[in-house]
């Protein structure tokens, strides 16, 4: 309906009212209203278009007039009122939508601001939401929205996959985690992650924080590395033990691959080079000449300098660090780096802090060393010098701390034509004052052993030697005097640990027959002595209690296991005896006190060997020979010579004893005599006159007086016999 419309429609449908005035008539003009809302009429045009009719009617027809305009815009009132709370929702609910919009603006801008890196998870383990910062630590920015499981920047799966289980399972993870970095760079992060529940389980979700300590981590572990390496290096004992330390704190923390350490410690002579990184020692005309170029140069530097030292220019990237130290020698260290980076003031500060540290280091060992090696000399001094006879092997380990010189020693010496003393001492303490009693008491043991004194004598006179020296009160000593020839063996012990003897198929036993109190302790009588039979490829072992006294056990225990070395090394010689016994018993920090070691193995039963005169015996006969002389001790280059002799004695009675006859026998015969080896050929034939022309032969008995130093030869018609004779002492 137009405007034009509603006029006349309106103006019959009031008169009808007015002439009715029932309520059928008025319901009508509800029609009207609703007519004209949905033809977009007005309120003012209604009024207006009633009010122009009303003008023409009577008085008392204008209020029935009035009800009817009434009911035709109570159609339009109710549209209106609720345009009006429409409008009214709408605008409170626009009010709120601005606000939320205004509020998730602030707090995306709040998130973003933050330092740390911000995240959401579903209960799936999905990343749904991620700030700014989360981004730029991870590499991982919104664009890749979600992030499932697994996330691509993790470095451990399996450790993230634990930690995402310890999650679901407590509520909430907080730890420390490498991550690599969309540009491959690995670094450490923190991550905190806790779960929010909301009203609906559905939608429980896990909000975490992350935040970068690579940086913290670095400068945490250099603290500690500064600690740890100042601690080490002070206690050091070379300089060798300087750099290992230094490439082992500082291995990660810098990422060094080797330590070279340069001193100049003489005018005009090559510099000392050390290193730590390599197997090889490396003198200074093997370094590389350039860095042997930048040495030279650090040489002049001011002590305490630290630079970095590359080939491309002052702008790096850096091949390592050089440092010159401070003290009376000249040193510049070199700390190489795995790969030629760019070096920051982080590392330079921690090579700054370390140098003064590295400084004293260096000075203590050098000093230390000087120190060693005096007090090494004057321990050698006092040992014997002497090669010890055949059998014997002699060993001494001083303690843990080098620069104790022990009072502890041994002697092998000599007497007579058949036997040779053994001495083990032992005195009480350590350092100078220890030494100094020992070197008097050896000697007056060796002068007595030389006058041929017995064991038990021997300690009696030692006993009137101790009382006038000052530190030999309670001085351990054992004596042995050994018979070469018969195996018989008198001692005497003054308070020693006792000696171990092991024969062939039998459990090692310890001679404890002839102990008794220690030097000058007052006593009731002359010293015991005791005998032993040492069987034909015994072992014997004199020794001080250092090689079996440990502070958390029995030494019953100690000397047990080194019983069961010398039964496991029955066959071996004394060298290696006394080697397997101090590798075997030595503890893996080195022994607690000195230790000296007399081994003797008496040589094997006597050897013989009867076959016929004939060449192909030989090759038998040299292997016999040989393997009967490795197991009397007798060192290799010395048993190829006197297998050379007896083979070519040999092969003279193989040529010459029979004539014009079969072959006959001959023996062989060897056998340990005092302090040297006795080897005698037996042929029972007529030798034939030696060749009128000899050429290259004849030369057989010079080679054998040159090689043994005493051979004779005793021929008869009935045959010949060569004895050679070699002495080893």
């Amino acid at each position: 309906m137009s405007h034009q419309d509603f006029g006349p429609s309106y103006a019959a449908a009031l008169r009808r009212h007015l002439e009715s005035g029932g309520e059928e008539s008025l319901l009508v003009g509800r029609d009207l209203g609703r007519t004209a809302l949905q033809d977009r009429l007005s309120v003012t045009d209604i009024v207006e278009c009633h009010f122009q009719l009303s003008e023409d009617l009577p008085a008392a027809a204008r209020p029935a007039a009035l009800r009817f305009l009434q009911q035709t815009l109570a159609a339009v009132d109710a549209a209106s009122r609720g345009y009006v709370d429409g409008a009214e929702r709408y605008e409170q609910q626009r009010a709120r939508v601005d606000d939320l919009e205004l509020r998730n603006a602030f707090r995306t801008a709040l998130v973003n601001s933050l330092q740390e890196g911000f995240f959401v998870v579903d209960r799936s383990g999905t990343i749904v939401e991620i700030n700014d910062a989360f981004a730029a630590i991870t590499g991982c920015g919104h664009d890749g929205l979600p992030y499932r499981w697994p996330y691509p920047w993790l470095v451990d799966q399996k450790e993230a996959g634990d930690r995402l289980a310890q999650l679901v399972e407590r509520g909430s993870i907080a730890a420390q985690t490498p991550i690599r970095h969309r540009d491959g760079r690995v670094s450490w992060a923190e991550v905190s992650i806790n779960s929010v529940t909301a009203d609906v389980a559905e939608q429980d979700a896990y909000v975490g924080t992350i935040r970068d300590v690579t940086a913290a981590r670095a400068s945490a572990a250099r603290e500690r590395a500064v600690v740890r390496l100042a601690t080490a290096v002070g206690i050091a004992t070379s300089v060798a033990e300087v750099l290992d330390i230094v490439l082992e704190e500082l291995r990660a923390v810098v990422d060094l691959t080797r330590v070279v350490a340069v001193m100049w410690t003489r005018s005009g002579a090559d510099p000392e080079v050390q290193v730590a990184g390599s197997a090889d020692a490396i003198a200074w005309g093997d370094l590389d000449p350039f860095l042997a170029e930048r040495f030279t140069e650090a040489r002049d530097w001011p002590p305490l300098s630290v630079q970095a030292i590359g080939t491309a220019g002052p702008s790096g990237p850096w091949l390592g660090i050089m440092a010159v130290l401070s003290g009376v020698t000249p040193t510049a260290l070199w700390l190489e780096l795995a790969e030629a980076r760019m070096i920051g003031d982080d590392d330079r500060l921690l090579v700054t802090t370390l140098v003064g540290h590295l400084s004293l280091a260096v000075q203590h060992v050098r000093q230390f060393e000087i120190a060693r090696e005096a007090s090494h000399t004057l321990q050698r001094t006092m040992m014997p010098t002497t090669k010890p006879p055949v059998g014997f092997a002699v060993r001494y380990e001083p303690a843990a701390s080098p620069l104790e010189i022990g009072g502890d020693w041994y002697d092998v010496l000599a007497v007579g034509d058949h036997h040779v003393g053994i001495v083990v001492g032992d005195c009480v303490g350590s350092g100078l004052s220890a030494a100094a009693v020992m070197g008097q008491l050896r000697s007056s043991a060796r002068v007595l052993l030389v006058n041929g004194v017995s064991p038990g004598r021997l300690l009696d006179e030692l006993d009137s030697a101790a009382a006038v020296i000052a530190g030999a009160y309670c001085t351990t000593v054992f004596v042995g005097l050994v018979d070469a020839d018969t195996g018989h063996m008198s001692y005497s012990s003054a308070g020693h640990i006792p000696a171990l003897l092991a024969a062939p198929g039998e459990p090692a036993q310890s001679l404890t027959g002839a102990t008794s109190v220690p030097l000058a302790v007052q006593k009731s009588g002359p010293r015991p002595e005791a005998s032993s039979f040492l069987p034909p490829g015994s072992t014997l072992m004199l020794y001080t209690d250092g090689l079996v006294e440990r502070r958390d056990e029995l030494v019953d225990d100690g000397i047990e296991r080194a019983g069961q070395v010398l039964a496991e090394t029955i066959e071996s010689t004394a060298d290696v005896v006394a080697d397997a016994v101090l590798s075997r018993l030595m503890p893996a920090d080195g022994f607690d006190d000195d230790v000296a070691i007399v081994v003797y193995r008496r040589p094997p039963a006597p050897l013989k060997i009867d076959v016929l005169a004939t060449p192909d015996q030989l090759s038998d006969i040299r292997h016999q020979i040989a393997a009967w002389l490795r197991a009397t001790g007798i060192p290799d280059d010395l048993g190829g010579d006197i297998v050379l002799v007896v083979n070519e004695a040999c092969t003279n009675s193989i040529e010459h004893a029979y004539r014009e006859m079969a072959p006959g026998r001959m023996v062989v015969c060897a056998e340990a005599k005092g302090r040297g080896i006795s080897i005698r050929i037996d042929d029972f034939g007529s030798w034939k006159l030696p060749d009128a022309n000899p050429r290259t032969r004849g030369r057989g008995v010079p080679l054998m007086r040159a090689v043994s130093g005493d051979v004779t030869l005793d021929g008869t018609p009935t045959g010949t016999v060569v004895t050679l004779n070699f002495e080893l002492s």
